[in-house]
């Protein structure tokens, strides 16, 4: 138990994660800090000896050795610099490239949207940013200090034992002590609590606030300069509070320590003094063992400090992490049962669904009993209010999640027993928050590869053949040399250039989520039409607000408190006059004019 338990603590975590991350730099690290932490003790036995050889009046040989170990302890401090750099730095690669293992590996999307798991996420992506403590390559150099401190202090006590049994016991004891005694004063695992990790993730956000480029717009439009700077200010303040507050030194514990070091110092050195006036220890034995009793007083400042305590906490956070994955964003495999080549027809059974809310709290349920149809390369549109479940029904039609109750189906086969690869690469898919690649025209298109005769399709079907003059080894970043920035509604043209060229390539399900949102009515309506026309050997399901698009679907699904309350086709739903009709007619009316009779009249767009 108390093995399993020594074993868990973060610091033996960090260690063990030094080792994995880069054995040879690991352990030319752990040679130098030992040698460093001896040299000392060596160089104070050879002083002493010289101190002797003097006496007896033939210096030479200790003089050349105390020279060596002197120089020894020189050379030995920017060595052990250099090596501290580089390990931190390949910890930090190792690190990051675990955290970018976790975050993708797992096929569902479950461990990066839970709030509990937010904090840890934050620490394992910034921890070597600088934001609250000196990045893990500089760290590596105080973790070393610290440790060359406590086998000085240890090497030093062995040295004091020559002297007598007893003496390294009670300095041992003493400076031993202090650890215990302050343990309250710098508990540097309260630097890394949540209430600590929360207020870093608010102190960052105001920082991201005030230098990226995104927000940079509005914060000038509103005059937020000000109120920005004054948030950072106040949250990285109240982060700094936080810490000195778990780290700062009460003078209880602080006076004890002292009566106790200095009671335990002033008996070794009187018993020190009397043995010397008593001529039982020579001159050189008097300076090394003096040396060595002040030697030990280094254990009281060596050790495990905060900087190793900052350094282990984003390796706890990772394994935190690395647990939480492997449930939260893990999926049953499939059994191995191949998507259909052809349209499929999608079935939603009873299906209900809600999102972790936090641990210890119900998930907030979005969808109460889904039953849905979608025939086989028919068009489906679903429409309701914000937070009706539209978007969540597009995650669980890809498995991003899986169902908390009742079933899909594609062409009668569980969607879970689907190879879920197989299956998504069934799918084309545009969402509303698409990725927006820092990369080539082409490698917007079609990220794994593709003819450039069917990207340059693509681009034409979404109405992006022009963007870039056509260009496909444009960046599409003014970041880059020759980069190219684009408008919302041309990044939107790209991203169903991405579904269409999918579609190209195999895909025989279209999911279209608010795919041009950033574009005007009748572009989008004509956008829309050349898509169900590129996918009418396709099932494509749209989820819009638009109903210059929805119309077009050749049915309409209205989705209300997480539940299908309205289905037909565009002129049924109209006919019924119920929730749809509603919805339409108050879209309609933004898009009326008055004829020359003064009667309005609805644009054709709608």
């Amino acid at each position: 138990m108390i093995r399993s338990s020594i074993a868990e603590r973060q610091e033996i975590r960090f260690f063990r994660s030094l080792w994995i991350a880069a054995p040879g730099a690991a352990a030319a690290w752990w040679a130098l800090l030992v040698l460093r932490g001896v040299l000392p003790v060596g160089v104070s036995l050879a002083f002493g000896g010289l101190i002797g050889a003097v006496s007896r009046g033939s210096p030479g040989a200790a003089t050349v050795l105390f020279g060596a170990s002197f120089m020894a302890s020189l050379v030995a401090f920017p060595f052990l610099q250099l090596a501290s750099a580089n390990l931190g730095s390949r910890m930090s690669a190792h690190l990051y490239d675990r955290l970018t293992t976790l975050c993708t590996q797992p096929e569902g999307v479950g461990h990066l949207e839970r709030p509990e798991l937010a904090d840890d996420l934050t620490l394992a992506r910034d921890f070597d940013l600088g934001l609250t403590g000196p990045p893990l390559a500089i760290s590596m150099d105080f973790i070393a200090g610290g440790l060359v401190e406590l086998v000085t202090g240890v090497s030093a006590a062995i040295v004091l034992a020559w002297f007598h049994w007893w003496a390294p016991l009670v300095l041992l004891a003493a400076w031993g002590s202090t650890h215990w005694l302050l343990r309250e004063s710098g508990v540097w695992k309260d630097r890394n609590t949540g209430e600590v990790r929360s207020a870093q993730r608010h102190a960052d956000y105001a920082y991201r606030l005030a230098v990226d480029a995104a927000p940079a717009k509005e914060i000038r439009f509103f005059g937020l300069s000000t109120w920005v700077i004054d948030r950072f200010v106040s949250t990285r303040r109240r982060l700094y509070d936080l810490q000195y507050e778990a780290t700062h030194l009460r003078e209880r514990s602080v006076l004890g320590c002292l009566v106790i070091v200095a009671a335990a110092n002033a008996l070794v050195f009187w018993v020190l003094g009397r043995d010397a006036l008593a001529g039982a220890l020579g001159p050189g034995e008097v300076a090394v063992f003096a040396q060595a009793a002040l030697g030990v007083g280094s254990i009281a400042f060596g050790g495990l400090s905060w900087a190793l305590d900052g350094a282990a906490a984003p390796v706890a956070a990772l394994a935190r992490l690395e647990a939480a994955s492997a449930t939260a964003g893990a999926l049953p495999p499939g059994k191995g049962v191949a998507a259909a080549a052809a349209a499929p027809h999608i079935r939603f059974q009873a299906v209900e669904f809600g999102y972790p809310a936090g641990e210890g709290v119900a998930p907030r349920s979005v969808l109460r009993g889904i039953d849905l149809v979608i025939p086989a390369g028919s068009s489906l549109a679903i429409v309701g209010q914000n937070g009706a479940g539209k978007t969540t029904l597009a995650k669980l039609l890809c498995r991003l999640y899986d169902p908390t109750a009742g079933a899909i189906s594609v062409d009668g086969v569980p969607l879970t027993d689907l190879d879920v690869e197989a299956w998504r690469r069934q799918i084309a898919a545009v969402f509303q928050d698409f990725i927006r690649f820092e990369l080539s025209l082409r490698a917007n298109v079609a990220p794994l590869g593709a003819p450039d005769d069917v990207i340059r399709a693509a681009l034409t079907e979404a109405g992006a053949d022009a963007i870039a003059g056509g260009d496909l080894d444009v960046v599409l970043s003014k970041g880059y040399a020759n980069g190219t920035d684009l408008s919302g509604g041309q990044w939107q043209r790209v991203a169903l250039a991405r579904a269409l060229c999918a579609v190209r390539q195999g895909a025989r399900v279209v999911l279209l989520d608010e795919p041009t949102a950033q574009l005007d009515v009748r572009g989008e309506s004509e956008i829309f039409e050349r898509v169900l026309d590129a996918t009418r050997d396709c099932t494509t399901i749209l989820v819009s607000h638009r109903f210059s698009t929805v119309r077009q679907a050749d049915r309409i699904c209205v989705v209300e408190d997480g539940v299908v309350v309205e289905l037909g086709s565009h002129d049924e739903l109209i006919a019924l006059g119920g929730r749809y009709r509603t919805m339409f007619e108050l879209q309609a009316s933004r898009f009326t004019e008055l004829d020359d009779a003064g009667e309005e009249v609805v644009h054709e767009s709608l």
